[in-house]
């Protein structure tokens, strides 16, 4: 069993940054992938990005691409998501999944633990 428990959300303006984190416990993080999705009112949840075990290996979504980068701390157990030049339509409820394997994927289905998400609103 894993938790996940996301922070940094907020309210910022357009053009602004914001970092959220992620904490896991209940297992061993270093031999999990871990991703960032989001779910925006009215639209289905998606990939954001991914960083493999080592944090060797990132993925991207286009949208995200050049402004968010994804990071983790294995020794503290944590990953991260820098984002910058925040846009009105990255504004979604962000969360934390934790992979099945070590392999940075972008696939939701190959999530196995979620956290509760975090609010970003971006205004314009």
């Amino acid at each position: 069993q894993v938790q996940l428990v996301e922070s940094g959300g907020g309210l910022v303006q357009a053009g602004g940054p914001l970092r959220l984190s992620c904490a896991a416990s209940g297992r061993i993080f270093s031999s999990d992938a871990m991703g960032w999705f989001r779910h925006a009112p009215g639209k289905e949840r998606v990939f954001v990005a991914a960083i493999g075990r080592s944090g060797s290996t990132t993925y991207y979504a286009g949208p995200v691409q050049g402004r968010f980068t994804i990071s983790r701390d294995n020794l503290k157990n944590t990953v991260a998501l820098q984002m910058n030049s925040l846009k009105p339509e990255d504004t979604a409820v962000y969360y934390c999944a934790s992979a099945r394997s070590r392999w940075a994927t972008r696939r939701g289905v190959d999530y196995e633990y979620w956290g509760q998400g975090t609010q970003v609103t971006v205004s314009s």
